[in-house]
């Protein structure tokens, strides 16, 4: 079967800098943290965690009033990034004569619409009611996000929901490349959305002592992916998206290109739920250059998981070591979680735009908080980008994603050509 050349036609964000892609970008070049300090007066205490929210997000403008009401907020976030990636890529919102019967959704959410049924649950056992919206249910499924958008764009082809922890992104484009690139589907929505503030979620996280402490002064600075002084991840909501098109049918309709999808890989650890192991990542990382046709060579960045938890990072490092040999100490490494937080379900789809952002403007974002004196020995081996690298030549990217549940997938990018 002849595979087919995917390209990046269209991307769309909504981030905690807005939905400019190249204001998103920049500042994230620019080592500027989203993070914030999140205090709530919910019974039967108050949260306070650092947090990255997207506070100019107005679903009722973005959406309209009617549709966004059929929504919970992890879907609103990802029908907005779906509508800015399809008009990205130049589509028409309502099909066209162009039958799309092929043209199908691949989504990733860990949580799905976890805000709706809190709701539910606090109308049940404290406040008393004894029935709940009929839209509970339909606000509140994994697959609300991929189902509007099918209905949206009259996306007749496959729509799918993938839940693989903090990977259902990654593993959302993954699956939707490999269905371009066999030439099942010529264009793919994909990419993924969620809010884990819900207060329930945010004290479970908080139970598992993962999370980076922080008040008003430190919380910007709260996330220190590969710092001797990292004291965790922090937890932030967001969407993004990306439009998947067969090349030829790309150039045809003389579509704008931003990037190329070449390869995909996954693996499992299959040996603890929440400890990661590097053996699993590194399968993960040899199947995708393997799957793009990538020596190590060839790769000029990588886009780390990096949470900044005390076990995830070195495991992270020890596999990019192994994989690279002898490269390794030359490959460029950032965590762009340290600014934009990690979006759980939507990290993976956020950090792909932000590696073929990286190609397509030849420019490397840094791990923000982190310097050659705090670094943890444990986390050396590769290059870590500091500070901004700008006209660098970038042929070639990989964006990592790993989950709880040992989990992983990795993305192979290069910068488009024709």
């Amino acid at each position: 079967m002849k595979q087919r050349r995917v390209a990046i036609t269209g991307l769309g964000l909504v981030s905690p800098y807005g939905g400019d892609l190249g204001d998103f970008f920049g500042r994230l070049c620019a080592g500027e943290s989203a993070v914030r300090h999140l205090v709530t007066d919910d019974p039967p205490r108050p949260l306070s965690i650092p947090f990255v929210g997207c506070p100019a997000f107005d679903a009722d403008a973005a959406l309209g009033k009617p549709l966004a009401s059929m929504m919970d907020r992890f879907a609103q976030l990802g029908m907005a990034a779906a509508f800015a990636a399809w008009d990205d890529a130049g589509l028409e919102r309502a099909p066209g004569e162009e039958s799309r019967d092929r043209w199908g959704v691949a989504w990733g959410t860990a949580l799905g619409g976890t805000l709706a049924y809190e709701r539910g649950y606090r109308d049940l056992w404290q406040n008393g009611r004894d029935r709940l919206s009929p839209l509970t249910v339909v606000l509140g499924m994994n697959n609300a996000a991929n189902a509007h958008i099918s209905i949206q764009l009259g996306l007749g082809g496959v729509s799918m929901s993938h839940t693989v922890a903090c990977a259902s992104s990654a593993v959302a484009i993954g699956e939707a490349f490999r269905r371009v690139r066999s030439g099942e589907a010529p264009v793919m929505l994909t990419g993924g959305s969620d809010v884990p503030q819900a207060y329930g979620v945010a004290r479970a996280w908080e139970a598992m002592r993962v999370m980076a402490p922080g008040d008003a002064a430190t919380s910007p600075s709260a996330c220190r992916p590969f710092a001797a002084d990292r004291r965790g991840l922090v937890l932030g909501e967001g969407g993004a998206a990306l439009v998947l098109e067969d090349w030829e049918h790309a150039l045809a309709r003389g579509a704008r290109i931003h990037g190329e999808i070449i390869g995909y890989g996954t693996s499992c650890d299959h040996t603890h739920l929440v400890r990661p192991e590097a053996a699993g990542q590194v399968r993960a990382l040899e199947a995708a250059l393997a799957d793009a046709g990538l020596a190590a060579a060839d790769v000029d960045y990588v886009n780390a998981h990096g949470t900044a938890t005390a076990e995830g990072d070195p495991v992270e490092v020890a596999a990019l070591r192994q994989v690279f040999g002898g490269r390794a100490a030359s490959l460029p490494v950032s965590a762009t979680k340290s600014m934009h937080g990690h979006q759980l379900g939507a990290a993976g789809a956020i950090e792909a735009i932000a590696t073929v952002l990286a190609l397509r403007e030849q420019a490397l974002p840094p791990t923000a908080h982190l310097n050659p004196d705090t670094l943890d020995p444990a986390c050396a081996g590769v290059d870590h980008v500091f500070t901004a690298r700008r006209g660098v030549p970038l042929r070639a990217a990989l964006s990592n994603s790993f989950a709880f549940g040992g989990s992983n997938a990795v993305l192979a990018f290069r910068a488009a050509s024709r």
